[in-house]
């Protein structure tokens, strides 16, 4: 699905490797649980941003919390391989579970749900629950920030309570990483409700290890132990060990940096890397580094200022812009990119066009553009200077720092950018509606991306108003396959037409920086965007 996230909801492996998978055990989910861990205590998380709603598909950041309260049928593990988790195999081709149509147009995917599963109300979940799920996303009166997969079926059979069976209008090779993946609804409070105001929204119900006890918007929310969770552990233990998890919303990343110092925060992800070095001499504190599916990002406003319209001066900031000046300002963790598509990928374009720094050539393409420096140094022509907002987090440091390197870029060549960086709800209305005229970011995505909600004509994520048809036909073909080749070659195709339209910068891929406690075990990151919180049943505090 989407997610903006700093760094956000979805999308390292190809289609054949994902649909060649075999059965895994749920075991490689929780990167594998020891027996007799010690049960009991409270960790404390601390979050860099403001939640909106704990509704995991109403979000506009990354379900970090959601994770450890709600659960969907399969999820990726720490390698970003889909394993089963409500249900009890992953469904391939291979294991039958996937059925193409003889004219390649549709095709059945088939669940068998784990048995004896309870919400956290005690109340069963079975086979009804996911249909409703799909029924009250794709509802047009529900107001989703996204309900990818949901108009890609044509209807669902529950033949019995464990039995589930999607019956898609097309091909869909992304259907792992969207709609049952990220959590199902209980049918038995919601049906008949309003999902866009009911208190689900606050106090979601799940069956994952954890359940929501107390959120106090912009400050905290209290997890407490689920007491019908289904896992156990090797020694027949029920799971979670931890008793409650708090995560307490910090946007400001020193605050964060002084709180896991003082031993108030246990664990943190997104640390600042100009701290990376303070903190990993911190007693009793580690920081780990988590290589995320993800990417940074210099967007245009193409539905805002002229100037932006104009592909000159867009390459123009293109070769203007010091990626190696970005990263050396982040301490050297920045890995910088020239497409779109992060390297693991198979299908990541080596031959897109290109932009190497070169501010000569930035200045060369403006003069042609017709925009002249004036006597204050700012580029202009017919009156109308080059002088834009630039939008990040407020509060991100690492963010902020690389928007003064972008600033300073840019002022070499005689453009102007203003800050006018945005928090909490702000900054997603910004986001997702275009409210800026440059936004600097990053996207972090499943394990299996899907392109069009980021630059799809219509993608919920494309808040820039990008469209080009023929970026919409790769993207249509690449979603609508299983076959690797052709699904690579449009994924190459698409990248080589977006980066010469230019609507976006790809600037670096970050690693994640995680802080976390000594004393907690159990606990493997997570590269993809269901979060590191996807596998909480096993932690547990030493």
């Amino acid at each position: 699905m989407r997610r903006q996230w700093q760094q956000g909801k979805r999308h390292s492996y190809s289609a054949g490797q994902k649909f060649a998978a075999t059965i895994l055990s749920a075991s490689i989910l929780l990167g594998g649980i020891g027996a007799a861990q010690q049960r009991g205590g409270t960790l404390t998380v601390g979050l860099g941003y403001d939640i909106d709603t704990l509704n995991v598909y109403s979000t506009g950041f990354l379900g970090d919390v959601q994770a450890a309260v709600v659960e969907g049928l399969l999820a990726p593990d720490n390698k970003a391989r889909y394993v089963p988790v409500l249900a009890l195999r992953v469904p391939t081709v291979a294991n039958g579970g996937i059925k193409i149509a003889p004219d390649n147009k549709s095709m059945v995917v088939s669940y068998k749900l784990r048995p004896g599963v309870k919400w956290s109300d005690g109340q069963p979940f079975t086979s009804a629950d996911v249909k409703f799920t799909w029924e009250a996303i794709k509802d047009p009166k529900f107001i989703a920030e996204s309900k990818d997969g949901s108009d890609d079926v044509a209807s669902i059979d529950t033949p019995d309570p464990l039995t589930v069976i999607v019956n898609y209008k097309r091909v869909a090779p992304d259907f792992a990483s969207t709609l049952f993946t990220f959590g199902i609804f209980p049918k038995h409070t919601l049906e008949g409700k309003d999902l866009n105001t009911d208190s689900y929204n606050v106090m979601p119900l799940g069956t994952g290890p954890f359940k929501v006890t107390e959120f106090k918007r912009g400050q905290y929310v209290i997890l407490d132990r689920n007491p019908y969770y289904w896992r156990k552990d090797k020694a027949g233990v029920q799971l979670p060990y931890l008793d409650k998890m708090i995560f307490k919303i910090i946007p400001d990343s020193n605050t964060m940096v002084t709180q896991l110092r003082s031993g108030e925060v246990q664990l943190a992800y997104g640390v600042p890397y100009s701290q990376v070095s303070n903190l990993g001499g911190q007693p009793g504190l580690s920081v780990v580094k988590n290589p995320v599916l993800s990417w940074q990002h210099l967007d245009f406003n193409l539905k805002g200022p002229a100037p932006l319209q104009d592909l000159n001066v867009r390459k123009a900031f293109a070769y203007a812009l010091n990626k190696s000046a970005i990263s050396k300002a982040l301490g050297g963790y920045p890995v910088p990119i020239d497409t779109v598509v992060v390297p693991v990928f198979s299908y990541s374009n080596k031959l897109v066009p290109k932009y190497p720094y070169d501010p000569s050539k930035a200045k060369a393409l403006l003069d042609a553009a017709g925009y002249l420096p004036g006597a204050d140094g700012i580029r202009a022509k017919n009156g109308q200077k080059l002088s834009f907002r630039i939008m990040v987090q407020a509060g991100r440091s690492t963010d902020e720092d690389a928007e003064q390197v972008i600033i300073a870029s840019m002022k070499a060549i005689g453009v102007e950018l203003k800050t006018d960086n945005k928090a909490g709800v702000a900054f997603r209305e910004a986001r997702y509606k275009g409210g800026y005229d440059l936004f600097y970011s990053g996207w972090i995505t499943s394990a299996d991306p899907t392109y069009s909600v980021f630059f799809g004509s219509k993608g919920p994520n494309n808040g820039q108003g990008y469209s080009n048809p023929k970026v919409d036909a790769l993207l249509n073909t690449a979603e609508s396959t299983l076959d690797a080749l052709s699904r690579g070659s449009a994924l190459r195709e698409f990248q080589t037409v977006l980066l010469s339209d230019l609507p976006t910068i790809p600037v670096a891929s970050n690693p994640s920086m995680i802080a976390v406690t000594d004393k907690l075990g159990g606990f493997v990151p997570n590269p993809t965007n269901m979060t590191n919180f996807v596998n909480t049943s096993g932690w547990y505090l030493k």
